[in-house]
């Protein structure tokens, strides 16, 4: 299959929404499948363009197997409500150019990344003129965000933002998100049952995984043996709550087994080393590169998820699935009946959101419970194991899109049945009777890239 990608954020941005879906652009392009890919240069979590790219011309490279054209954008130094959106709104004007291109290329399917639904419009307009496939997969509820979270304030630009988008969900042939939850609330803006499929986050298990010995980063950040160390590795930024962790490690000061490490960047980073100011039980370090992840994790007695309360299921954080495959003990804050309550309750410890002292009191008992956090871990990684393959989330994707091509293929203007060809799916390639597939229509179809 032909598959387009389009989204904002991709490779070789470290943290979420990019790094599953190039994630995902390559385990697609591993199985047999010709994928391409229209996004912007890194520039998540720091909101700075990544040495090697600029911001304000195109791009086009190949990484690992996937043909990428990246547009220029608008990236605000300190990003506000407004800025969030002109930002978002500069990536779809500019990128309108390369998703045109890709007409002639004639993609199978489309699929847009949530953020930013501002590509929405694009995305069809290119599947209709192209006769593709259109899917929609939903990694933030950006718009529920930007006002429950207190982004954009305007009640009548919130009854607007949300008409604008219930009408672009209805119009896509798949709506995907990452929990069984946010995949209801896509139902709840109007989007038919039998459209929407839950794709959840994974996590490689091999490239993951618990590590016999202590984390050289012990040694690197001169951390003690003795130490038990609680770890913040992620985004920093509006949605995280991590001041609570913050306070947290200020109201545990005193312990001096203790020590905090936060590890990422963001727009709060600076608003959260002037709050850690004076405090000699936390480290701040900066991401670090893919490879060394395993390694960081590893560093961790106990990770912790903070979580704002009225965030709720409008986000599932993309770093739980590597701290469950670490098999480190995970303290998460979470309302019951939210996807992140009912991911961690079996195998970690859930405290209210917002709530400085009951993080303390869970950071304090598991440091002084060594048999728990190994319990913890164990379950946490058992879990990983068993359901976060990669693999089971993209057989999910590639058997629904395979049905949607064929009804896409298979009714022509008229809504007359036609012959139908086996999509190709990777692997050995079926006889050429079945596996024959649509002719280049045209030069730059035929031609390498």
């Amino acid at each position: 299959m032909k598959i387009l990608i389009y989204g904002i954020n991709y490779a070789p941005e470290l943290t979420g929404v990019g790094k599953y879906t190039a994630e995902m652009a390559v385990l697609l392009a591993r199985r047999g499948h010709e994928v391409r890919v229209v996004c912007a240069p890194p520039y998540y979590p720091e909101w700075r363009v990544a040495a090697d790219y600029v911001s304000w011309r195109y791009q086009h490279e190949t990484r690992d197997g996937v043909t990428i054209w990246r547009a220029p954008l608008w990236v605000p130094a300190r990003p506000s409500g407004l800025k969030r959106m002109l930002h978002l709104a500069s990536f779809a004007v500019s990128s309108l150019p390369l998703l045109a291109r890709q007409m002639l290329w004639r993609p199978d399917a489309a699929m847009l990344i949530a953020p930013t639904l501002m590509c929405a419009p694009a995305t069809l307009a290119l599947a209709r003129l192209a006769g593709a496939s259109t899917w929609l997969h939903i990694q933030d509820f950006e718009v529920d965000a930007a006002f429950d979270l207190g982004l954009l304030k305007s009640s009548l630009a919130a009854r607007v933002a949300r008409w604008i988008e219930s009408t672009l969900l209805r119009r896509f042939d798949t709506v995907s998100s990452i929990t069984p939850q946010m995949s209801a609330r896509a139902v709840v803006k109007g989007v038919k049952p039998s459209r929407v499929v839950c794709l959840p986050n994974w996590v490689d298990v091999a490239t993951i995984f618990p590590l016999t010995r202590a984390s050289d980063y012990r040694r690197l950040l001169g951390i003690p043996a003795g130490q038990k160390v609680v770890l913040y590795s992620g985004n920093m930024g509006a949605k995280q709550g991590i001041e609570t962790l913050a306070d947290a490690a200020a109201s545990l000061a005193a312990r001096t087994d203790l020590t905090f490490v936060f590890c990422g960047s963001g727009a709060a980073k600076e608003s959260l080393l002037q709050r850690c100011a004076g405090l000699t039980n936390c480290v701040f370090i900066p991401l670090q590169p893919v490879e060394r992840l395993n390694e960081l994790l590893n560093l961790a007695d106990i990770h912790v998820l903070p979580q704002r309360g009225d965030a709720a299921d409008l986000v599932m954080p993309s770093k739980l699935t590597g701290m469950f495959a670490s098999g480190r003990a995970v303290v998460a804050m979470a309302r019951r009946g939210t996807a992140l309550y009912d991911a961690v309750v079996p195998r970690g410890v859930i405290v209210p959101p917002d709530n400085v002292k009951a993080l303390a009191a869970a950071i304090t008992v598991l440091a002084s419970d060594p048999e728990r956090r190994a319990a913890l871990g164990k379950a946490a990684r058992d879990y990983a194991e068993r359901a976060l393959s990669p693999e089971s989330t993209i057989g999910t994707f590639e058997a629904r899109l395979a049905t949607l091509i064929c009804d896409t293929c298979g009714t022509n203007a008229r809504g007359k049945h036609t012959n139908v060809e086996t999509p190709y799916f990777g692997g050995p390639r079926p006889s050429a009777t079945v596996a024959r597939r649509r002719k280049p229509a045209t030069t730059e179809e035929a031609a390498p890239d």
